[in-house]
């Protein structure tokens, strides 16, 4: 059985018998992501290299944010996010003066123009693309700042309700030219906030899930590769067991929810099975191999995609990122 990738993922999200677990890998590229003609160049080089199943496109996460006057700046992470030297909302009176954003102006129509690109790099070869997009909450967040986030939910909560429905309205006519103009086989939803070092499941009920559910449910029902990520090492696992995805991602070797027991709880594909920092960045090939076939034995080599819980640092190794490709190849 020689599968294409989109059979290949099709078959692993319906829980059906494929050639090999399929396996995806993504990062940021500080910098290139500035420049939609260079972010595109250096995502299809990282692509040819290693052959992922499908290409998460990972923007900086101001993409969404700039055009309310949000402003960062590559520091050196090795992660490859940038940091935040301008906050939009300072008082929580501010969260009432954001508007709906123009999905063809400013940052959003360039990452627009960036996908553009990529499809047209992409032509005729079978390798699907998904967009990141960052939660109503997330991006929250990064306009306000973390602890003032909380602060606000918990003492001005209508306030901050209007501005999460201004942000989940801009992100729904992001989606519109999306799926106008682009080519995307589904999204990469990032909830951010979603773990019980920020928030109590009650807030997050209240602040997030109704928001990530407008969204997810408003998706084209031709968009086949949905993917959420639970970003954090504590999440809120249970909330989001039912949202309406084909794939669920979360930092699966830092929190108490392994594999086996998400596929239990989640009825579509689990993936992760790699350590972002150890070992893919930290470690060695041969603990990269061992960790990916923990992984396989853990959830029978079913309903799974090997990945990492978050993205690969862009300092890792290359040798196991070249592991990482290889440990899912069947050998007689």
């Amino acid at each position: 059985m020689n599968l294409s990738r989109r059979e290949r993922l099709a078959k692993t999200i319906a829980g059906e018998v494929t050639d090999r677990a399929p396996v995806a890998l993504w990062r940021h590229f500080p910098g290139d992501d500035q420049r939609p003609a260079d972010f595109v160049e250096s995502v299809l080089a990282f692509q040819r290299q290693y052959d992922w199943d499908f290409i998460k496109v990972t923007p900086a996460s101001s993409y969404c944010l700039a055009d309310y006057g949000a402003q960062d700046e590559w520091a050196g992470n090795p992660e490859g996010t940038r940091q935040y030297t301008r906050r939009v909302i300072t008082r929580s009176a501010d969260w009432l003066d954001l508007r709906p954003l123009d999905p063809l102006r400013g940052a959003l129509g360039q990452q627009v123009e960036a996908l553009r690109l990529l499809r047209d790099g992409l032509a005729g070869e079978d390798v699907p693309f998904i967009q990141t997009i960052f939660s109503p909450l997330a991006q929250a967040k990064n306009l306000v700042g973390k602890e003032n986030l909380v602060v606000h939910l918990r003492t001005a909560p209508e306030r901050v309700r209007t501005g999460l429905n201004t942000l989940t309205e801009s992100i729904l006519r992001f989606l519109d030219v999306l799926d106008q103009r682009t080519k995307v086989s589904g999204i990469f939803y990032a909830a951010q906030m979603a773990t019980y070092a920020d928030l109590t499941e009650a807030e997050y009920r209240e602040f997030g899930r109704p928001y990530d559910l407008r969204i997810l449910e408003a998706l084209p029902r031709h968009w086949w590769l949905n993917v959420l990520h639970i970003h954090g090492a504590s999440p809120m696992f249970n909330l989001f067991a039912d949202y309406p995805v084909q794939v669920l991602n979360w930092h699966d070797r830092e929190s108490e929810t392994d594999l086996a027991t998400g596929k239990l709880k989640f009825k579509g594909a689990v993936c992760g099975g790699l350590g972002q920092h150890r070992p893919l960045h930290l470690g060695a090939p041969v603990e990269v191999r061992e960790q990916a076939r923990d992984a396989l034995t853990q959830t029978s080599s079913r309903r799974f995609i090997l990945s990492t819980g978050c993205v690969s640092m862009v300092t890792t190794p290359l040798a196991n990122l070249r592991a990482a490709r290889t440990a899912v190849e069947r050998r007689g």
